[in-house]
Parts: C-alpha cells; structure tokens; sequence
C-alpha cells in the first residue's frame, strides 16, 4: 500500500481514481459531479501509520465551504477506498482558474457594460433591430421580481443543493451547465431562486437580456403568434432577443404537442447559442407524465436539483424573516408554534403569518401564543395533542370501514385510493415525516405522495365530502 500510494503522491492519478469512486458512491451521480468538478488537485502526504492528508483547491470561498459542509466526508471515504488507509481532506481556495476566466469572456451572455447598442447585438448575435434603445433593453426584465433575491432567500437541508446550484449559475452563467433544471412541490422556494438568479446576473450586468415567464403564458404567446399569424415575432422574442430564459412549472407544455415542438427548436436554438436557461418544474423529469424522451434528455444534460418542503428549522427562519421584513415583533414560542404545526408550503407559512398579523393589527392585540392558538385553530391540532402515523391509519381505515392491508394495498379503486390519499395528506400534515417517508409507508414513491398531497389540498375546500370526510377522521384523532 506504501507502494501504492507513493506512486500517487502529487499526481492527478489519485484525485481521477477518487472521482470515479465517489461518483460510484454517490446515490446522485449528476449531483456531486458539478460541485467535484470545480476542485482542484494540490497535494497528499503521510499524516503517521495508516493515515494519509489530500489537499484541494476549490476557486472561492464560497465553493470551498459548501464542499467542506456536504461533500468532505465523501470525498474522505473515497480516498480511504482507493489506498486502503484513513484519509483527511483539506478544501482550501485557490486562485481563480484561466479556463474560467477564458470561458466567461467569451459568454455571449456578457457583452462590456461600456459598449453601444450595435456592439451588444453583434456580441450576442442579434440583429440591431431588436435592440433600439434604452428602454427596450430594460424592458425585458419587467417580469423579474426585483423583492426576490439571494439574500432574502432562507436557506436550509431541504433547498441547500438548489441554492448553491442556482448561486453558481447566477454567477458563471452557462460556464459549467446548461440547463439548470429545479424541481420540487409547489410553493417551497423554486420561483424565488428564478427571480434570484435573474436579480444576480442584472445586478453584475444590466445589458443582459432576460426574461422570466411561466410555461403556461410561453404556451398562450404561441397560441396567440398562431392566431394573429406572427409566429416570426414569437419566435425573435424567445430564440433572438433574450440571453437568460427562465420558464416556470415547464410540466404545463407537456402534451401540447405545437408547443412541445416550438419549445424545443427555442431550447435548440438558445442552447447552441450558450445562452443560459432555467426551468422549474413541480417533479423531476423521469417522473413527469407524458414527456417526450427528447425533451427530458434535454431536461437532464445540464444539472437536476430538488426542493423539498422545508423541515421544522427552516421553517421557523422563514417565519422570523418574514416577519423581520414586515417589521413586525413575532415571539419565538410564537415562530415555534407556526413552524411546528403548519408544514405544507412556504405560501401556507406566509398565509398563517399574514393571518395572524391582520388579526392583532384590526383587534389591537399583542401577538402571543394563546392569539396564535385562537386565530389558527381551525388549522391545527389542539394543544398538547400527537398525531402518530398508527393513529391516522386505524382512523382512515375506522372511516371509511376498510381493511389496513386495502388502505395499504395497490388497488387503484376509489374506495381504496381516496383513503389512501388522505391517509398521505393527513400523515403529512400532522406529522413530521417527509414525502419519502410516506410513501414507503404505502410502498410507493415520494411522488405518489407528493400527488396525494396537492390533490387532497386542492379539493378540500371545494369538495364539501371530501371535506366532510377528512372532518369526520379529524373528530376520531
């Protein structure tokens, strides 16, 4: 082993042998693949018997103490694989890398900030007539929500991996990866970190034209070019005048078949260009329902990243920053009891937030505990009470007078899967297990129960049996 690793010493051997062992490792290849790849080789040497020290250079701080925080331990138990003895890794910043520098120079996504119109258009391949002044160029960030940035962005386990990537991105536009792709639930941060990137690269760049826009109004906009019969202007809109698309919920093009077609000639055709684009999406592509393989090859060929709902901690610091913002006192006993009990979304923890204030502010009252128990208590448990995961089931099963193994079962029947649905909803509402966790509960897949979720949440409060239902269960807790 001695042998072995002398042979390593100070060669880019051991560092290439390493990275096909940790991507070997690691559950999500494509994940750990970006964030390895900005590291640099520095050195190893002998610490004692058995225990060997690797040096790294990642390019800045920021890469280095994101690596260190969730990678280091990995990157130390790949070593310790490859040379057979204990490994202690050292993630230090570099200087900044020429390939880098080379590579943002040469952006099409950066043209010099002092430079006139016509050489903007001829530094991004546009024809001059779509940029004719001033205001033209600042209108394309009309739909970029100037509130929503990095720094007002909590961050947490649930949503670290989708920040970095989107902080990353934000800052070497289409250097690494192209497209940034984020999924997640709905209403847990995806369209914040959109506006965030945009906001970032505007700030470092106004001349950079880009445009945010939800899949739902890139599909209307199409419709309407057909319509009015200037598809040409649609099609100069999305492929010729904009260097960072950002589409939202891109899961609404699908099984559009004009639309799919018209997204993926822009997705081509902005691709080929090195221009940066961003989608969100409510699953990761793999599970989107009826997408084309061409489209979700496209999806994938950059870099994937979720959002999950966040967990208890997370969701107290978005409560304390909210209400920071509004300049409104929140007691911590107060935060503690929102972030415990109301655990669906961001919006959810913004609508109780929201709902509390306006009731101190119109009765005059002091936002204590027992006001947050009194205005919320239509929406939570009482005081004191545990839902367990057995109670919810045997509650269900009680209800609706099935068997456990039906309620658990793959029977697709309604009698069975609306129990099973709200058994998600409920579990999820009640308890603190994540979407994972539910769904191996029934033997599917966090996606199952994620979809059981929002049914379940977008029905309530129109269908009044189902609500009934859910009440009746509730009353037996």
């Amino acid at each position: 082993m001695l042998a072995l690793l002398a042979s390593f010493m100070n060669q880019t051997n051991l560092w290439a042998t390493t990275y096909h062992q940790i991507l070997q490792n690691h559950q999500n290849p494509s994940e750990v693949k970006f964030w390895l790849d900005a590291l640099k080789w520095g050195k190893a040497e002998r610490l004692g018997p058995g225990r060997v020290r690797v040096e790294l250079s990642a390019p800045n701080p920021y890469y280095a103490n994101f690596i260190n925080t969730t990678f280091k331990c990995e990157i130390e138990s790949a070593v310790a694989q490859v040379l057979g003895e204990a490994c202690e890794v050292a993630i230090e910043v570099g200087d900044a890398t020429p390939i880098d520098e080379i590579a943002l120079a040469k952006m099409p996504l950066a043209p010099p900030i002092e430079t006139s119109h016509m050489e903007i258009s001829a530094a991004i391949d546009v024809k001059p007539r779509f940029i004719q002044n001033t205001t033209s160029l600042k209108s394309v960030f009309d739909h970029i929500d100037q509130n929503l940035t990095f720094d007002n962005y909590i961050v947490g386990p649930s949503n670290q991996f989708a920040y970095a990537s989107a902080f990353s991105t934000a800052e070497k536009p289409a250097v690494q990866f192209n497209p940034l792709f984020i999924y997640g639930p709905p209403a847990v941060g995806k369209t914040h970190l959109l506006h965030a990137i945009g906001n970032h690269i505007k700030t470092r760049n106004p001349h950079i034209r880009a445009y945010f826009v939800s899949a739902e109004k890139f599909v209307n906009e199409f419709i309407e070019s057909i319509q009015h019969k200037n598809p040409g202007d649609f099609r100069a809109k999305y492929r010729e005048n904009v260097d960072l698309l950002l589409i939202d919920d891109v899961q609404f093009i699908v099984g559009k078949d004009r639309s799919e077609e018209e997204f993926i000639h822009t997705f081509n055709t902005l691709h080929s260009m090195k221009k940066m684009i961003i989608l969100t999406s409510d699953k990761a592509p793999k599970d989107i329902d009826g997408l084309e393989e061409r489209i979700r090859t496209r999806f994938e060929m950059g870099l994937v990243a979720d959002i999950r709902p966040p967990e208890i901690e997370t969701r107290i610091a978005i409560l304390k920053a909210k209400a920071e913002q509004d300049d409104v006192y929140l007691p911590d006993d107060v935060a503690t009891f929102l972030g415990t009990y109301v655990k669906d979304t961001v919006r959810n923890l913004h609508g109780a937030l929201v709902k509390l204030q306006q009731f101190a502010s119109l009765t005059g009252s002091e936002i204590t505990l027992d006001l947050a128990k009194q205005v919320l208590q239509n929406s939570i448990p009482e005081e004191g009470q545990e839902y367990t995961v057995e109670m919810i089931l045997n509650a269900v099963c009680k209800h609706f007078a099935i068997k456990m193994k039906e309620l658990k079962g793959v029977s697709r029947a309604k009698v069975f899967a609306l129990p099973r649905q709200i058994s998600m909803y409920l579990i999820r509402r009640y308890t603190n297990l994540g979407f994972r966790e539910i769904g191996l509960i029934f033997g599917k897949d966090h996606s199952t129960a994620v979809h059981a979720h929002q049914k379940i949440e977008s029905e309530i409060e129109t269908d009044l049996e189902l609500k009934r239902n859910i009440e009746a269960i509730r009353e037996q807790l």
